[in-house]
């Protein structure tokens, strides 16, 4: 095994304790990064914006607990001043940012180092990282196999081991989707525990929130301890962490009280696979001392999910209306896929009066379900409700603009959204795999701002059933 490959097979608290200890400089650990992604990404597709020279310029000046450890920033959300930022879209492919995020300051502030942009869906709208502007993102695991979305490229690129830590953002699911048919262990903050400045304050009534997938449970806490905190001028915040999230991993979580479903919201079970590994979840969980008890959340209603569609269409016609202004132009006829085109006509016909109805709608869902976790610690159930489907499933065309939407309801039947409604955090841990070797995940969602919950369950399952060792055909 090459050196560039012994260091990939690392998670990035132990790349930098290298780093710390004197054995490998932190030239050395991104030069070993670029090694690998150009080894493994030309397969995959998980790199779209290489930023190679910058990265071996910054090595040497990193400082921190992980100086000079590798990463990928997702192309959308996040800006770093003088590069590429297209957010998967023909309308922005010539686009290049004027300034960088508080994010991304942060990041660096830490010594992680950016060796390129990670591919996104158009607008990180579609479930597939399929954008017709670099084409499909392809799963470590089986490279006919979507990654899913949005985060899709990052999860690729984590997965394979080109860098321990890859940047995501969580509007609907989009940390843990990728995470789960990725295998990797993908935590969605409580919202407003990262910043989301300067640019943006309260994004989409705060349902999007920044963080990373990484392969250990760790690397996910140390980052976001390195992250996390409200920027200057932030619309609000959430109560900061008693302690380090990076010590809560020592942590016994105690006797948790943890609800459990296999039944999707129509009621009926997820696929065969993904029932199997909620099974022996539950089982692990019993076996750690836990009390596990067969429930459900509150179901929504019709006006909730009604309220949830208007939402997401406001947020594209938001978004592509946000870059016209930016742009000063607007898009051409074949600038915008069909998915975001439908979107983006549809979220111009809500008033700004229906969208504000639709958010106190879902407001009041969130409160159902915040007396749901009075009586429970956490709710269990599996990420995804298919295994990775088939690139080319989850794509739209002109003449059936919806044809993303509609293929890939099947497969998030869970709805991983409700994190992201009520700013709850959750997570999905890489608990199973199919007979075939394809990754299944375990979605946890926690009270509010109770990270420190999850993160404890976290490491105890990650110490139970260590998951490091499985690494997906193409990898490392």
């Amino acid at each position: 095994m090459t050196a560039a490959a012994e260091l990939g097979r690392l998670d990035g608290v132990a790349q930098g304790q290298l780093v710390a200890g004197g054995e490998v400089t932190t030239t050395e650990l991104v030069e070993a990064a670029i090694d690998r992604a150009e080894a493994l990404n030309p397969a995959l597709n998980a790199i779209v914006t290489p930023m190679f020279e910058r990265a071996l310029s910054q090595a040497p000046q990193s400082r921190g607990p992980f100086a000079g450890v590798p990463m990928v920033l997702k192309d959308l959300v996040a800006e770093v001043e003088g590069v590429r930022f297209t957010e998967g879209s023909r309308f922005l492919a010539g686009n290049v940012s004027t300034y960088t995020s508080e994010i991304v300051r942060r990041f660096e502030a830490a010594g992680l180092v950016i060796i390129g942009k990670s591919a996104t869906p158009e607008f990180g709208m579609s479930p597939s990282c399929e954008a017709d502007l670099f084409g499909p993102t392809r799963n470590p695991w089986a490279l006919d196999r979507s990654t899913s979305g949005s985060s899709g490229g990052s999860a690729a690129a984590v997965a394979a081991g080109i860098v321990p830590v890859g940047h995501a953002n969580d509007l609907g699911g989009s940390i843990r989707y990728p995470a789960s048919n990725c295998g990797l262990f993908g935590l969605k903050p409580s919202r407003a525990r990262t910043p989301l400045g300067p640019e943006y304050g309260d994004a989409i009534s705060g349902w999007a929130v920044e963080h990373v997938v990484t392969r250990s449970v760790r690397d996910s806490a140390a980052v976001l301890d390195a992250v996390s905190g409200p920027m200057l001028g932030d619309p609000y915040g959430v109560p900061a962490p008693s302690r380090p999230f990076l010590r809560e991993l020592d942590a016994d979580p105690g006797r948790l009280r943890i609800g459990f479903t296999s039944l999707t919201g129509s009621g009926n079970p997820g696929h065969a696979d993904c029932v199997a590994g909620l099974d022996k979840t539950v089982a692990l969980l019993a076996e750690l001392g836990h009390e596990v008890v067969e429930t459900s959340l509150p179901e929504f209603t019709s006006e909730d999910g009604a309220a949830i569609g208007t939402v997401f269409s406001s947020a594209t016609g938001w978004i592509v209306d946000y870059w016209i202004t930016r742009l000063g132009r607007e898009p051409g006829g074949d600038e915008l896929e069909p998915l975001t085109r439908a979107y983006w006509e549809m979220g111009r016909g809500i008033s700004a009066g229906r969208y504000l109805a639709a958010i106190e709608t879902l407001q009041r869902y969130a409160r159902r379900v915040a007396a749901f976790f009075v009586d429970h610690d956490v709710f269990l159930n599996p990420t995804m409700s298919l295994p990775p489907l088939p690139l080319g499933v989850m794509v739209s065309t002109p003449d059936h603009p919806l044809r993303a939407l509609e293929a890939s309801g099947p497969s998030v039947a869970y709805s991983g959204v409700v994190a992201n409604l009520t700013g709850q955090p959750a997570m999905s841990v890489p608990l199973h795999w199919t007979e075939d070797g394809l990754p299944i995940g375990m979605h946890f969602l926690g009270r509010s701002a109770d990270e420190a919950t999850l993160l404890r369950l976290a490491a105890q399952l990650e110490r139970a059933r260590p998951w490091d060792s499985r690494r997906p055909p193409l990898s490392v």
